[in-house]
This record gives structure tokens, C-alpha cells and sequence, in this order.
């Protein structure tokens, strides 16, 4: 009897053992983002690694914190230890460029979220929300909120970040035909809520009259929200950007922040996963290169159904 205990056990354990070794047949997979502490970020390498995992791969998750030193640096780790593709939200349109095309050279291909890089034909795909046609949603409801007029403050993200850049202009396609509306101040907080809670904090200072604040992403939308309660004005409206289940938090509660905008950041990262298996399967691209996936509005009649940066039906 304890002999066929033992047998038993030792079969077990070696299908325990051929079964791991079966999942990580398909190779490594890195999947490297900007800092974790934004939960967005957070929310993207959480989903690549489910869905890499799910789909038979070793994963190696890695933040590059918006320093291209460090990503190249991770960049070379995912060559040296032969990565079978890499999916990336990028340190910066341009300085981007080399390290993937070195990954390329590698026979490592390079599959980006959330941020493009200034190139074509390098990367095997680069998905990203549309984030024009969502800066317009998130305009046009802080129009709305406003009521068409008053003095506000534009919060923007990184310079070197395309994605600053496109959804301030999408936000100004729509907010300058409003001619009661003035935008007395517009500052860089790179994404960062500290950062934003310190411009917040100077701008009141010589804007206290502002009626509110529009912001390219949640974090910064956040660190607004607590300079303004910080300095008691609790009826200047914020609009952010992501998704968060923070600004969720927020717009429930009927705090400063009414309303914010939605990119699909789990649901992007899995795509991307799957692209990037798609393609080492059949040697080929599943879909063109540029992929846009639209963004949705958030705001008090739908936050409750927002979690992780997807919202449910």
C-alpha cells in the first residue's frame, strides 16, 4: 500500500514537472512598462502576463520608469536571454527607434501598447488607443461640465511623449471653438501626481478664480484633485484620462473629478500578446502594423461598471 503511495506521488510530481516544462516550451516573453505605481502601467503588464502565461509562455516583467537608459538596458536583457518577442510601452517616441531595431536585427520582434514610436516597419505592431478621438469624448464632456465658459487649466503629459501631444490637440480641436471658455495656464506635470499636485498648488496661486482643470491622464488628475481640496475648492471640475479605478472612485463620490476616459489598457496588452504568439506560430503579422482601438467616456452614469481598466457590461 505505501509502495503504490509512493509510486503515485512520484507520478504526480512528474507530470507536475512535464507540465511545466510543457509551458515553458514556447519560450520567454518580456514585457517591459513605465512605472508600476501607475496603476494603469500596472494594469497593462498584469495583462500580458496572464495572457503570455495562458498561451504556454515564460514571462519577464520589467519597468523601464520612463528612463530610455533603463529600457534599452532591459532591451538588451530580452536579446541576451533570447526572447522570443517583447511587448513594450515606450520610454520615448524617438529613443525607442534604435533599441528596437536592434531587437529586430536579433530576431527578436517588438509588439507596442499604449505609446507609438516615430517609425514604421521595426515593430511588428503597434496598438494604441485612439487617443484623438477619446481626448475629443473627454473635451466635450468638460464643455459640458462647464457649462461652456470659465477660466481652466490644462495639465500635460510628457514632452517626449507622443501621446501628450496628440491628446492636448484633440483636446483644443474641440475646447477652442468655445469662446466663453479661456485657458489661463497650461503646464507639464509628466504624468506624475506629485508633480501635478505642486503645478496645481503654483497655478492657484495666481489663478484662483479657475472654474477647472483638464487633465491628459488620471495620475495628474488626481494630484489636482488634492491640491484643490488642499486649498478648499471643491466645486473646480477635473476631467482625466485612463480609466482608473481611483477617478472611478472619484466620480462616484461626486468629488472634483466628474468625468475621465477610458483606453482599454488590459484588453490592449492581451491583443498585443496575442498578436506577438499569432505571429511566432505563422511567421507572419496577424494585422497591419498601426492598430487604433477607440476610447470610451466615463462619467456617473457608468463608473460603477469600471474595474481594472476594462469596463464591463
Amino acid at each position: 500500500m505505501k509502495m503504490n503511495l509512493v509510486k503515485t506521488a512520484l507520478l504526480a510530481s512528474m507530470i507536475v514537472a512535464s507540465g511545466s516544462l510543457f509551458a515553458a516550451e514556447n519560450g520567454l516573453i518580456a514585457i517591459i512598462t513605465p512605472s508600476h505605481d501607475n496603476p494603469f502601467f500596472k494594469a497593462e503588464a498584469d495583462g500580458a502576463a496572464a495572457k503570455a502565461k495562458e498561451l504556454g509562455y515564460t514571462v519577464l516583467v520589467a519597468s523601464h520608469d520612463d528612463d530610455v537608459n533603463k529600457q534599452n538596458q532591459l532591451i538588451e536583457t530580452a536579446i541576451a536571454r533570447k526572447a522570443k518577442a517583447i511587448i513594450l510601452d515606450n520610454a520615448g517616441a524617438d529613443a525607442t527607434v534604435g533599441p528596437l531595431e536592434k531587437a529586430k536585427t536579433a530576431g527578436v520582434p517588438a509588439f507596442l501598447i499604449d505609446r507609438e514610436i516615430n517609425k514604421t516597419g521595426i515593430a511588428v505592431a503597434q496598438i494604441v488607443s485612439n487617443n484623438y478621438q477619446g481626448a475629443q469624448l473627454g473635451a466635450e464632456k468638460f464643455a459640458k461640465l462647464l457649462n461652456g465658459k470659465g477660466k481652466y487649466v490644462e495639465l500635460l503629459g510628457r514632452q517626449s511623449d507622443t501621446n501628450a501631444h496628440v491628446r492636448s490637440q484633440g483636446y483644443h480641436d474641440v475646447l477652442d471653438d468655445y469662446t466663453d471658455m479661456k485657458m489661463v495656464a497650461q503646464q507639464t506635470a509628466n504624468w506624475s501626481q506629485t508633480e501635478a499636485f505642486t503645478r496645481m498648488e503654483s497655478i492657484l496661486q495666481t489663478h484662483p478664480d479657475i472654474v477647472g482643470v483638464i487633465s491628459g491622464n488620471d495620475t495628474m488628475a488626481l494630484g489636482a484633485e488634492a491640491a484643490l481640496k488642499a486649498a478648499g475648492k471643491n466645486n473646480v471640475i477635473i476631467v482625466g484620462f485612463d480609466g482608473s479605478d481611483y477617478t472611478r472612485d472619484s466620480i462616484i463620490k461626486n468629488s472634483n473629478i466628474k468625468a475621465t476616459v477610458l483606453q482599454p489598457g488590459w484588453q490592449q496588452a492581451q491583443m498585443a500578446v496575442e498578436q506577438a504568439d499569432y505571429y511566432l506560430k505563422n511567421g507572419k503579422a496577424q494585422k497591419e502594423e498601426k492598430q487604433l482601438m477607440d476610447c470610451m467616456l466615463i462619467d456617473e452614469s457608468n463608473a460603477s461598471k469600471l474595474s481594472m481598466f476594462n469596463l464591463s457590461k
